[in-house]
């Protein structure tokens, strides 16, 4: 199949494209480039050294006879240019990573929060509108969230998508209905998530268009197959306060003998996917799609759920670390419960990679090679949600004074 992988340079959106390719399939990465230029913004690196993409391709190449094909081009800004794209090479798959992915980026400051629902919801649009101009038929796969339910507890598993309700009707009857499972953002980022669940049900409904949402857990690990295959096919690998993933920042703490910066009471329950198992899920989500006129599907994509506090504990006894609880820059719960159904993706056949000690070691080994390049003084989360968390101040690991600011 031709697959476009939209933010193909990206932490999902890299080691998809390779996997893809891998099988066969004709895949055209398009990128914008931007979360290299954050990168330089925020002034921090990724953990792991990246080659440009045209050198990534070009080593992809070299490797294994196949080619990866990069246009660089801005969704959300170049609505004409993308959709001359779609005409001209009609891909059969369309994957969506081309968006802000950061919560605590989009909490930074009013600029950030414009710039992250500006992005993302005019990439989602633009795609979907010129899907429709084009007469395309092509499945969209969306990497979605699972925080786009919030994190609070009702005591019942989070469905894959829909909820079946009964409602009370004039004449006093009741009725069913099937209706999205409501969502609750706890960030702008997550906002623009839930906001792309209501463009993708009208498009569907609308213009028939094929849509497949996968809300997607928190993404550890760093390897996969393809990327092990050469030392310039690495994976980049955040590690600071607004990109890095909770347990690769534990583990990456460890590496470097950091505490393990455990916020609030550490009672948060988050659900989980090795960055493996997160390609091996596209692949299956292409291999079921919806027909035109089905309703928008929707995957969990997760494989575990665990609480911060004992993932910590966890990697603590395992490194060694020491464990240090700092206030939470983020307006949530204390502690809540998380239990998610994802059966669908189980069974399509996918085996799940848990947390495995090996896999944990893998990570803190690729810290250590690469401790050099770790600027100690990003490591801490300090991007806050609200005015009066921006006020609380607290003396990093180091000793020196760090202000959680908005």
């Amino acid at each position: 199949m031709k697959i476009a992988v939209l933010g193909g340079d990206g932490f999902v959106g890299w080691p998809t494209s390779l996997h893809l390719s891998d099988q066969g399939h004709e895949v055209h990465v398009i990128d914008n480039l931007s979360r290299r230029w954050i990168d330089a913004e925020l002034g921090v690196q990724s953990l792991t050294p990246m080659d440009s993409i045209q050198e990534r391709c070009r080593i992809w190449h070299d490797v294994t006879g196949r080619r990866l094909h990069f246009h660089l081009l801005d969704l959300a800004k170049e609505y004409e240019r993308l959709k001359a794209w779609l005409d001209e090479h009609k891909p059969d798959v369309v994957i969506h990573f081309a968006e802000q992915r950061a919560a605590p980026y989009s909490m930074k400051t009013d600029r950030h929060k414009v710039y992250t629902v500006t992005n993302n919801m005019n990439a989602t649009h633009n795609l979907l509108a010129a899907l429709v101009e084009t007469d395309i038929d092509a499945h969209v796969i969306h990497l979605g969230t699972m925080g786009v339910y919030g994190y609070s507890s009702v005591g019942a598993a989070i469905p894959e998508g829909y909820l079946d309700v009964t409602v009370e009707t004039l004449d006093g009857g009741t009725a069913k209905q099937e209706i999205l499972y409501p969502t609750k953002p706890g960030s702008v980022y997550h906002m623009t998530k839930s906001m792309d669940q209501i463009l993708f049900q009208f498009y569907a409904q609308n213009d028939g268009l094929r849509i497949t949402d996968l809300h997607q857990g928190i993404v550890w690990g760093t390897h996969t197959e393809q990327t092990r295959r050469h030392d310039q096919l690495i994976n980049r690998f955040d590690y600071d306060g607004d990109y890095g993933t909770v347990l690769n920042r534990f583990l990456i703490q460890a590496a470097i003998g950091y505490p393990l910066t455990v916020h609030g009471t550490g009672g948060q329950t988050r659900a989980f996917i090795h960055i493996q198992d997160s390609v091996r899920c596209i692949e299956l989500a292409m291999g079921d799609a919806p027909k035109a006129g089905d309703r928008v599907r929707i995957f969990n994509q997760m494989t575990e759920t665990h609480r911060i506090r004992d993932l910590a504990a966890l990697i603590a006894k395992l490194t060694e670390a020491e464990v240090l609880n700092l206030p939470n820059p983020r307006k949530e719960a204390a502690e809540n419960d998380l239990v998610v159904d994802n059966a669908q993706f189980l069974s399509l056949g996918l085996n799940p990679t848990t947390l495995a000690e090996g896999l944990m070691e893998e990570v803190v080994d690729v810290a250590r090679k690469f401790a050099h390049r770790i600027d100690r003084s990003r490591v801490p989360a300090v991007s806050a949600w609200t005015r009066d968390l921006a006020e609380t101040v607290e003396r990093d690991p180091e000793g020196r004074k760090i202000r959680l600011v908005s």
